[in-house]
């Protein structure tokens, strides 16, 4: 093999090979991103901004799911152009799954709460 031919050889490995492959730039901005997905629902729980606690755990919840879906395209580098739109299916699928744990995880967290605080040992009633 001479000199042009490896060096064709060599760039097909790195660049052909149907991956998405991110930059500084799109790591840093998915840095950014998930800091301020992180930051905005810590705020809103430690400052009691909202004041029904319904809302303020849907707000948290849409929070999550958004910063899965940026940890997906800015660190997994899920686009529907690369490996032929499978990564895509992993989205949806990530997407579905990811519901099903946030409501599966509500419906168990308030059913914890009012099945461990019975109101009649509170309230002194037996």
């Amino acid at each position: 093999m001479n000199t042009d031919t490896r060096a064709a050889h060599a760039d097909d490995h790195h660049h052909g090979d149907g991956h998405a492959h991110g930059t500084f730039s799109t790591y840093m901005l998915g840095f950014v991103l998930s800091v301020v997905l992180t930051a905005i629902p810590f705020w809103l729980v430690m400052s009691g901004t909202l004041p029904n606690k319904q809302i303020t755990a849907l707000v948290i919840m849409a929070f999550a799911v958004v910063q899965i879906v940026v940890h997906m395209i800015y660190f997994l580098h899920m686009s529907p152009k690369s490996e032929n739109g499978w990564s895509m299916m992993a989205l949806i699928f990530t997407i579905v799954m990811v519901a099903i744990a946030l409501s599966g995880s509500l419906w168990v967290m308030n059913h914890l709460n009012s099945n461990m605080m019975p109101i009649h040992e509170m309230t002194g009633m037996k």
